[in-house]
């Protein structure tokens, strides 16, 4: 839970009465800074947007200032699509993702083959193979809800998702996997109609007639039915798909509707079974069920009037009609018998059907536990009138045909371009779909066992049973129901496919990975992919050519399985690799269950068919290195460390090519530590903070600067790096460490900053503590090396970061039970204040720590609408958020910030102008301060209450101060400089004096030195009483009193909401283009952050840092 607040600067009074503020120039400015609120940040305004400013656009992902460019590529692809304006996307988890997956999971294996295995399979073996494969789906599912809520899914569906967590190469492999395994999914579904169409609904239909055949014959003229009708089919699938998909959408849910009621009135048939079982006879002759073309009664005579009479049935088995014929032997030995084909749930038929019974080709389906009378030598004769096993079965093979039934768990991924909420409906849509589904299996698989006999059960075209579909013979009320209904199921199915399939190849070959297929990228002017449906066409045909459902099935269950493989994959890689990216919004994973389902993917791929399995393979692998292709030579050394010396060379070579994706960025750390005189370490804490924040997984080098020659000082260098390496390894800090040896420190920093890392593998971060005692060290140079770095690390867009009070950070060992990271967001740097807290949760030490984050709005900001903006903006970087306002009204600029910076510059010029002891500087600055405060007090006693306002200046007087070069507008020691005409309102700065005088502001670049064109460098008097009473006169510059006011607001509000944080992370404000004025800026930072415990000032390298992109 983040806190956010919003800090609101308001303005109620026209900008003129801002006092101080009088140059045209810096209205301009003022309007983006509201004068004074934040005058601390304008110098990023050109490179860092305000928050307030920025919130809107980055909520609803307009236009990121960086960061979004991978997008642009992909907007300029769907240009032509978007030429129509389209209505936003509004589907909901029903509608958009739990019913569309229903209706692709739910398919032609249900009605076509689900009894038979019940049968060969046994409810047990049955029941194993759809746990099995359910819980393959469900493990993948879960896998792949991780993606896609790990940012925003674009319209793509699973390829996008995959290929954008695993890079091109497997994306591109598993792309094309998928979109091979939908493609046969359509053949199967074609081929699944067609089978109903001429085995249940218009047996007459049929082109190569199979009256009168036997075996093989028989088989092959089936076989070329379904090849002509199958191509048939197609082709006027094809054509629909071409003519208009948008028909196709509008009749899912009518084949969807179909599916459903199938499925009720399989149940409801079950229930009636209870109750009443259905009366379907199944004619036996001993043990071996007839089929039931060919005869009208069960029975070998029948008595009439005349005597006995024979039946058709004897006619079949015998030479004549008479009763003294030549019979069949089994004929003559074996009685004919009728027994009921569904028993019914209540008649304990499970006990029978619980064990499986695999056959050969062409072996009898005979019912277990009857007596018959057979010679063990008997050939088998009349073997076309018994009901006979097509294929040769077996558990793996089951699987193979099984596990269709169980893909289609992607259908609402694919969608996810017309989800109202993506990230919520798919993880929800998805799981439940499958949730379903596999119950529905499950409990058909022991209500197919407990209510059907199981010859009807193995009897696949229930030969036995007129002819019916054995699960039909189950519906209620009438067999008709499944039949119709599931043939306009697996057409609709069908049809999804062939709109599917060629959208998904459109995507591939758009997305450029494999040059080959560029030209299916291409297609009718609205967008339908032509080409890519031309090859899909072409593709189903193969499949249709194969023309057997069961040969069909395993080899789509291994393209499908595949993809799943990878998707496990993908979701247990980036698990174990932690990428700061890596932050679902669905927290149900692990990466153990995606390692489950990863190698349940690959077993079952073996199980299935070891043939296909290691066919898929290699297609996916050629694919796979066909992409990657210009790699690199490979070399190998001595064994093991001559692989890792390459795959380290390889991998930085890698990284050479371009600065990482958005996606991939971490802060890889350059941590500047100081050495005492005996090269111990001054700050350890900033090592444990360096620990804290390595969930980023980054690179992470220590480095510290000597002074000296390097060949004099080689000694002490290489103890610094051993207590470098000591401490690293007592803080737990994987890394490298360099000593740098340079004639002056500032230069050993700065070579340190240049040159530490190696070719891509650089840091693009720099952490360096506050540096203590500034106000009190004799030399200024450690605030003036401090200052340097921080420009430094501007010009090299590197990251900054600076701990105050590092001392007070928590060590390692320690963990905080509650507490709060705040946040205070005031200017857009990249996001880097978003993602350290996010890094700093991941360790023990902060774990426990809630997250807020406050902003600064401007005047004229919606702040009910930024608290909004800014929710959208976390929501879809995954961030748990909660927004609170803090409204900031404005304020005068008071008589105590007034002083504040008077008393500042005043004691930078005293420290420039005397040269005295330590102790008697102390002493004097002392003197002055209580003088200034009175010469205050007695120069305007209404000052503190009375409000100041200034009237604008006339552009004539600030004109001849713009002449002048920057460094030379400084407050002017010259009494007889030009005074502007300001009116009594502004008390405070009348040019009588002493006669200080300040021109526009924004030419005083915070820039405070003596010299004047006709001065002499030492200022007149600098060392005699004069002098300093000189100073007391001064007047504040201006710009400085509005920085100062900045930094008092900010401390103040500040203090407010997070004097209990455990941590504060603050935007850093830029140091001052002019050197003149640095000590003034480590005096605001030091006020910006004054009563606070622990603060860390963030300063971003000028790139997006995290991204609400999957």
């Amino acid at each position: 839970a983040v806190q956010f607040a919003i800090l609101e600067s308001g303005d109620g009074n026209p900008k003129e009465s801002s006092p101080f503020i009088n140059s045209s120039d810096e209205v301009q400015k003022s309007q983006q800074y509201d004068g004074k609120n934040m005058a601390l940040f304008e110098e990023e305004i050109e490179t860092s947007p305000m928050v307030s400013t920025m919130i809107s656009s980055l909520a609803n992902y307009s236009n990121l200032p960086q960061g979004s460019k991978e997008h642009e590529e992909e907007a300029d692809n769907e240009e032509e699509d978007k030429k129509k304006k389209k209505p936003a996307p509004q589907l909901g988890t029903l509608m958009g993702v739990y019913l569309p997956c229903i209706q692709n999971i739910f398919g032609v294996i249900l009605f076509l083959r689900m009894t038979w295995m019940v049968g060969i399979g046994g409810v047990i073996g049955s029941f194993i193979i759809v746990f099995m494969c359910c819980s393959t789906t469900m493990l993948t599912a879960i896998s792949m809800s991780a993606i896609a809520t790990n940012g925003v899914v674009p319209a793509g569906g699973s390829y996008y998702m995959i290929s954008r967590s695993l890079g091109p190469e497997f994306g591109g492999a598993v792309g094309i996997c998928f979109y091979l395994g939908t493609t046969f999914a359509g053949a199967m579904y074609i081929l699944g109609s067609i089978e109903l169409l001429l085995i249940y609904i218009v047996p007459q239909a049929a082109i190569f007639k199979m009256e009168g055949l036997e075996g093989a014959e028989a088989e092959a003229a089936l076989l070329n039915n379904m090849r002509v009708y199958g191509t048939l089919v197609l082709t006027f699938m094809a054509t629909v798909v071409f003519v208009g998909v948008k028909y196709v959408n509008k009749l899912a849910l009518v084949f969807l509707a179909c599916v459903i009621l199938s499925i009720l009135a399989v149940y409801a048939g079950v229930i009636k079974t209870a109750i009443d079982p259905p009366d379907f006879p199944v004619c036996m002759l001993g043990n071996r069920p007839l089929i039931s073309k060919g005869f009208d009664v069960c029975a070998k005579t029948l008595e009439n009037g005349n005597g006995t009479v024979t039946t058709k049935l004897w006619r079949i088995f015998c030479d004549s009609p008479f009763l003294n014929a030549t019979c069949d032997e089994y004929f003559v030995n074996n009685n004919v018998s009728y027994i009921q084909g569904i028993p019914g749930v209540m008649s304990g038929i499970l006990k029978d059907n619980l064990f499986g019974t695999y056959l050969e080709k062409g072996d009898l389906v005979a019912k277990k536990g009857v007596a018959t009378v057979e010679g063990p030598d008997d050939p088998l004769t009349n073997s076309n009138r018994y009901v006979l096993a097509d294929i040769t079965s077996f558990f793996t093979l089951l699987v193979g045909i099984y596990f269709p039934s169980v893909t289609g768990i992607m259908a609402g991924s694919n969608r996810s371009g017309d989800l109202r909420d993506a990230q919520k409906s798919i993880p929800i849509g998805t799981i439940a779909a499958i949730t379903t589904t596999s119950l529905v299996y499950m409990s058909a698989v022991i209500l197919f066992g407990a209510c059907i006999e199981g010859v009807v059960l193995r009897d696949k075209f229930g030969e036995g049973v007129n002819g019916n579909l054995v699960i039909g013979t189950l519906a209620w009320p009438s067999p008709w129901v499944i039949v119709i209904g599931s043939f306009f199921s697996t057409c609709g199915a069908g049809l999804q496919s062939l709109t599917g399939a060629p959208r998904l190849m459109q995507a591939i070959s758009r997305d450029g990975v494999v040059p080959i297929l560029r030209v299916f990228g291409h297609g009718k002017a609205n967008g339908e992919p032509t080409w890519a449906l031309l090859l899909t066409a072409c593709i189903c045909e193969t499949g249709i050519l194969i023309a057997s459902l069961d040969a069909v099935a395993p080899i789509l269950s291994m393209f499908f399985l595949m993809c799943y493989m990878f998707v496990n994959l993908a979701c247990a890689l980036q698990t174990l690799l932690r990428t700061p990216n890596w932050r679902p919004r669905f927290k149900f994973y692990h990466w153990a269950l995606s390692f489950l389902g990863m190698s349940l993917c690959l077993s079952l791929m073996f199980i299935c068919s070891w043939f296909y399995a290691i066919v898929a393979m290699v297609i996916a692998s050629s694919i796979y290195k066909y992409i990657e292709f210009h790699g690199a030579e490979k070399e190998w050394g001595d064994g093991i460390r001559g692989i890792s010396l390459s795959a380290a060379r390889y991998a930085l070579m890698r990284l050479e090519e371009g600065p990482p994706h958005t996606k991939n960025w971490r802060p890889q750390l350059l941590v500047l530590v100081s050495t005492d005189a005996e090269q111990n370490v001054e700050q350890p804490r900033l090592l444990s903070l360096t620990n804290q924040l390595k969930a980023g997984k980054g690179l992470t080098i220590v480095g510290t600067a000597l002074e000296g020659t390097y060949l004099e000082n080689h000694p002490q260098a290489q103890r610094a790096e051993q207590s470098l390496r000591k401490l690293m390894e007592t803080e737990k800090v994987k890394g490298f460490c360099q000593v740098t040896i340079s004639s002056n420190m500032r230069d050993a920093t700065s070579h340190l900053l240049q040159a530490s890392g190696l070719g891509g593998l650089m840091h693009n971060t720099v952490l360096v503590s506050w540096p203590r005692n500034w106000k009190q060290s004799d030399d200024h140079q450690t605030w003036r090396d401090f200052i340097e770095l921080v420009r430094e690390t501007t010009a090299a867009h590197l990251a900054l970061l600076v701990p105050k009070n590092i001392a007070a950070f928590p060590s390692n060992g320690e963990r905080f039970s509650e507490g709060h990271i705040d946040v205070w967001w005031i200017v857009h740097d990249g996001g880097m204040l978003m993602l350290l807290p996010f890094l700093l949760r991941q360790h023990k030490v902060w774990r426990k720590c809630k997250m807020r984050i406050f902003t600064v709005a401007q005047m004229d900001d919606n702040s009910i609408q930024m608290k909004k903006d800014l929710t959208t903006f976390l929501y879809h970087l995954r961030i748990d958020a909660e927004v609170e306002v803090v409204e900031m009204h404005d304020s005068d600029i008071s008589a105590y910030t007034y002083e504040k910076t008077l008393v500042m510059e005043q004691r930078s010029q005293i420290l420039k102008q005397i040269n005295l002891t330590k102790t008697e500087r102390e002493r004097e600055i002392q003197s002055i301060t209580d003088s200034s405060r009175g010469s205050i007090r007695r120069k305007n006693p209404a000052a503190v209450t009375t409000h100041l306002s200034v009237t604008e200046e006339q552009p004539g007087a600030s004109s001849k101060a713009e002449e002048k070069p920057e460094e030379e507008v400084q407050l002017i020691h010259d009494s007889t400089g030009p005074a502007s005409p300001i009116t009594p309102a502004a008390p405070l700065t009348p040019a009588t004096e002493g006669g200080a005088q300040t021109p526009g502001s924004a030419q005083v670049q915070m820039t405070w030195t003596e010299k004047l064109d006709g001065e002499p460098a030492k200022p007149p008097g600098a060392s005699t009483p004069e002098g300093i009473k000189d100073i007391f006169n001064m007047k504040p510059n201006q710009s400085n009193v509005r920085r100062m006011h900045t930094a008092l607001r900010l401390n103040g509000v500040i203090v407010k909401k997070s004097s209990e944080a455990k941590l504060v992370l603050l935007n850093m404000p830029g140091p001052p283009k002019n050197r003149a004025g640095d000590e003034n800026y480590m005096e605001f930072l030091e006020v910006l952050t004054e009563g606070l415990n622990r603060v860390l000032l963030v300063r971003g390298g000028g790139r997006e840092v995290i991204t609400i992109y999957s």
